[in-house]
């Protein structure tokens, strides 16, 4: 995705793409900085960017970045839009659990 027009908005530095488009439903736009972003001194306020279905606005992408810090311009691609199923799963709630070999071993439990 390419940067339209960008400037900051309040604190944010923010890329505007000038492209709308409509999801079908039980999909998902996911919203991913290029790898190009660790040459710039920016990071996505929300990591990945949720686009679901209902939305008809532009796709545009907020970013932190420090003053005076390297940052995307115009012409320069900025974000790369996956779409994908979307599952509409309904949680149970349970007073258990079954049991795993791994368990509620959290962080670094596998040994990994």
């Amino acid at each position: 995705m390419y940067v339209s027009r960008c400037g900051y908005e309040g604190e944010l530095w923010v890329c505007h793409s000038d492209i709308a488009m409509e999801i079908p439903d039980g999909y998902v736009g996911l919203l991913f900085p290029r790898s190009s972003v660790s040459s710039t001194d920016m990071r996505l306020t929300n990591c990945v960017g949720v686009i679901d279905s209902v939305y008809r606005g532009e796709v545009s992408a907020k970013f932190d970045n420090k003053p005076n810090g390297k940052r995307y311009y115009v012409g320069d691609r900025f974000a790369q839009l996956v779409i994908v199923p979307y599952l509409d799963v309904q949680p149970i709630e349970a007073d258990t659990l079954s049991d795993t070999e791994r368990g509620n071993g959290g962080y670094g439990s596998t040994g990994q």
